[in-house]
């Protein structure tokens, strides 16, 4: 595989892609996208596997450094040689104000910069295997207009144990439904691939910098543009978990937020009437949230603690509504879908789980996961 003729950026900002014929010329097949900010501790391992993907079509690496104060680019320049030798080419570039201004900018500038037909996101301190990239562009093949996913290896192990079950066990069916659950995207962004194409309809990625989940936001513009999801089932990416990550500076209320305005635009627009599952703290936290219009569309609670069942009703002590409604509590044997569920996936021993299947619901239909 030759390295495609290319400028490379010398600046302290990313070129100006260049268009036409130029464009043309210079195009590759994949380009992988790699913002970087302090990651010099994990950069050469993260180059290795770049260097060992099994990928027979072009490649470049676009990297663009978010104001890192190490010695990180000079760590990824120092893999030029060895890159181009592969056919890797290397795009860098970079910023060097006093502050860095985010994830969601670093990522834009290393697209812009770059010149793949296929985008390939890789963060710094994770590892892809052999086979990622090769796989992932075949998936892209069959399904143009979507986001592709893979299995992943969290690094340590057993770090976030119920989360990397869920990115690894969900069915391609529930890479749909469950993108309502507060883990976020149903294809997590460090194992994300996609066509070129599809990620200029998009649009680009939210530049709000700390505290923006600028992922969780592209993930679902893209839904809302019709695109799919889709994963490999196969584990293609080492995922690795530390503090430092940049995830850990957004909140939870940030991500609900954006999560109930996501489900009412989607879900409860469409629905005349429905059920919260759960009349504990979650379900009622949700009810309070939602708007107006749909408060008046929830029939009623459902719970298996007798406890709550008892009480009969849930009041809204907050409304401005007089009188304040007061919501009735009922077993979820007797309470009628369709259904939002406030209780967390595998929690619960296999008995939400049950529950559900003893009602034959049709997930996405009858039901969706809130939690």
């Amino acid at each position: 595989m030759n390295p495609p003729k290319r400028l490379r950026a010398t600046g302290n900002e990313a070129e100006t892609p260049l268009r036409g014929q130029e464009d043309e010329r210079r195009a590759v097949d994949v380009s992988i996208v790699m913002p970087v900010y302090n990651a010099s501790c994990w950069l050469d391992e993260c180059l290795q596997a770049v260097l060992h993907q099994d990928f027979t079509g072009t490649m470049e690496l676009s990297v663009f450094d978010d104001a890192s104060t190490d010695d990180s680019r000079k760590v990824v320049e120092a893999w030029r040689e060895r890159l181009e030798a592969r056919g890797i080419s290397l795009v860098i570039a970079g910023h060097d104000s006093t502050q860095p201004r985010g994830v969601g900018y670093a990522k834009n500038q290393a697209i812009y910069q770059s010149c793949g037909k296929y985008l390939c996101f890789q963060d710094a301190d994770d590892v892809m295997l052999p086979e990622r990239v090769r796989l992932q562009y075949e998936a892209s093949l069959l399904h143009p207009n979507s986001l592709i996913g893979c299995k992943v290896r969290r690094l340590p192990e057993g770090s976030t144990e119920r989360y990397t079950r869920w990115i690894n066990t969900i069915t391609q069916d529930q890479l749909i439904t469950q993108v309502f659950t507060s883990h976020g995207p149903t294809v997590i962004m460090p194992t994300w691939f996609c066509s070129r194409s599809w990620f200029l309809k998009v649009g680009a990625f939210d530049e709000g910098g700390k505290g923006v989940p600028e992922d969780l936001l592209f993930f679902y513009q893209s839904l809302r543009q019709g695109g799919g999801v889709a994963r490999v089932d196969q584990c293609l990416l080492v995922y690795r978990y530390h503090e430092k990550a940049t995830t850990h500076s957004v909140t939870e209320e940030t991500i609900w937020k954006l999560r109930v305005d996501f489900l009412q635009e989607r879900v409860l627009s469409q629905w005349d009437s429905f059920t919260i599952w759960n009349a504990g703290k979650q379900g009622r936290k949700l009810y309070r949230c939602l708007s107006p219009t749909n408060q008046k569309k929830v029939k009623a609670f459902c719970d298996v603690d007798e406890n709550k069942i008892q009480k009969g009703f849930y009041t809204y002590e907050e409304s401005k509504q007089r009188p304040k409604p007061k919501i009735p509590v009922v077993h979820y044997k007797v309470a009628s879908a369709p259904f939002i569920i406030c209780v967390k996936l595998d929690m619960t021993g296999g008995v939400l789980e049950e529950n559900l299947n003893s009602l034959q619901l049709q997930e996405g239909t009858d039901y969706h996961h809130f939690n």
